[in-house]
């Protein structure tokens, strides 16, 4: 992804930021590009090349009206829909192919002593981010457009870690996942760092299927804990992995998206274009 990729999400970031402050107004394809600078035909190209759909249908993707009709749809999970669409309709559901394990109470306790890890620097359709793994998997992934502060959330999490600044192979699948193809992506492994709710939670946060939403109640009664929401909902603040454990899809019961790590706008950002190139 080159530079005026990056600034072309800048540009759809700023048009989603404001699509969610003017929804229920719903805003014209002549106000929201008058509020980005750019003409009404040069928006609608340049916003459906990143989204796959105009800006009218994404408004409705991230209306508040539609994540309610979402929440009140979703009853199969993650495994339902694989079983129902067959081996070959498992494209979109990269769910399926990313596995998690814990890391040891020693490696835990430690803060990552003893550990090395890689990181890199990589594009998304949302921004740069940050991408760190062990021998054993992905240990980090999230996005920030400062590469300094980026780094020192890996760190913070790891303070203990030997760091080598260096791309490999684990690191270079887990960011197919953000190609529309999926079908040549090898089994993401994730090695984590977190208690054993949280990985409980994380793990939950796989069953929630590409282009469909979730509650952090419905995430605490799918636990078997149901009076465990707000836990749940630190559990989920606390995800290390951007996109591939997929925070972003649960949210307020009230069909409000709620707070995100990565930033509300990116929030919307990843919900309206998940469900827009869910096939």
């Amino acid at each position: 992804m080159n530079e005026q990729a990056i600034l072309n999400y800048q540009r759809i970031a700023e048009a989603i930021e404001f699509i969610q402050e003017n929804y229920k107004n719903q805003p014209t394809l002549d106000q929201i590009a008058k509020k980005i600078n750019l003409s009404p035909f040069h928006f609608q190209r340049l916003f459906t090349e990143w989204a796959g759909v105009s800006p009218k249908k994404f408004l409705q993707f991230i209306s508040v009206h539609h994540a309610k009709q979402i929440l009140g749809t979703h009853q199969s999970t993650l495994f339902d829909a694989a079983i129902e669409t067959g081996l070959s309709g498992t494209g979109r559901l990269h769910d399926l192919f990313v596995n998690i394990e814990g890391m040891t109470p020693g490696e835990y306790k430690n803060k990552g002593e003893n550990l090395t890890i890689n990181y890199s620097f990589g594009e998304s359709p949302f921004g740069k981010l940050l991408v760190a793994s062990t021998s054993k998997g992905i240990c980090y992934m999230g996005f920030s457009d400062d590469s300094e502060i980026a780094f020192s959330e890996l760190n913070n999490r790891f303070q203990n870690a030997k760091f080598i600044l260096q791309s490999d192979a684990i690191q270079e699948n887990a960011l197919k996942i953000y190609t529309e193809d999926w079908t040549e992506i090898d089994k993401i492994k994730l090695h984590l760092k977190g208690t054993d709710f949280q990985l409980k939670v994380w793990e939950a946060l796989l069953a929630i299927p590409t282009g469909k939403l979730s509650t952090y109640g419905k995430l605490a009664k799918k636990i078997d804990n149901p009076k465990a929401a707000r836990a749940v909902g630190t559990a989920i603040g606390s995800n290390p992995i951007a996109f591939l454990i997929p925070c972003h899809r649960v949210i307020k019961a009230t069909g409000a998206f709620g707070g995100y790590m990565w930033g509300k706008t990116r929030k919307a950002a990843i919900i309206g274009w998940e469900k827009a190139i869910e096939k």
